[in-house]
């Protein structure tokens, strides 16, 4: 070994080299922000609290059909399905889903409810307040997750006349 390096391995070296960074940052802004008046924004891809959409006519989009359970690695998604009549019109299609929960605590946040979903019913947001205080309330249910109708339009169920929803699936953008 050289002197010097004996030399960087000392207290003599090593106190003032701490205190040199101390300084450099003494100077600069502090980067805090002040959660929970100020949000912090996330990244287009982050994924966070699941929601279960409506179509543009306050119609729910699931329809019960249990992908999204299926592609779960966690087991997280329960879904029961019942069928849809016209004078209690749910969804589009046959049947709609009657119960729908997801247990958070084991949820991974993979995303692969989403990509599984064939009306691109359940979706994961950018919230990331996720608190719960006990079991039962980590449990989601459709109450939780479906968003409200938007433009005043209905909320389900809702008396239809016969033979106006005849597609289980809607005509749906180009995902590109």
């Amino acid at each position: 070994m050289s002197l010097f390096d004996d030399l960087k391995k000392s207290v003599f070296f090593q106190v003032p080299a701490g205190m040199a960074t101390t300084l450099k940052h003494v100077f600069k802004p502090p980067i805090t922000i002040r959660y929970p008046d100020v949000k912090r924004p996330v990244r287009y891809r982050y994924k966070g609290r699941h929601h279960l959409r409506r179509y543009d006519n306050g119609l729910e989009k699931c329809i019960g059909c249990s992908l999204c359970a299926a592609a779960c690695p966690a087991d997280a998604i329960f879904v029961e399905a019942s069928e849809n009549t016209d004078e209690e019109r749910y969804s589009p299609g046959e049947r709609y889903a009657s119960t729908y929960e997801i247990n958070m605590l084991r949820c991974i946040f993979c995303g692969y409810c989403e990509d599984a979903c064939p009306t691109e019913a359940i979706q994961l947001g950018h919230d990331y307040e996720l608190a719960y205080y006990d079991r039962a309330s980590a449990i989601y249910t459709k109450g939780m997750l479906i968003d409200m109708p938007i433009n005043g339009m209905p909320s389900t169920p809702r008396q239809t006349e016969p033979g106006v929803f005849t597609q289980s699936i809607p005509d749906m953008e180009d995902p590109k």
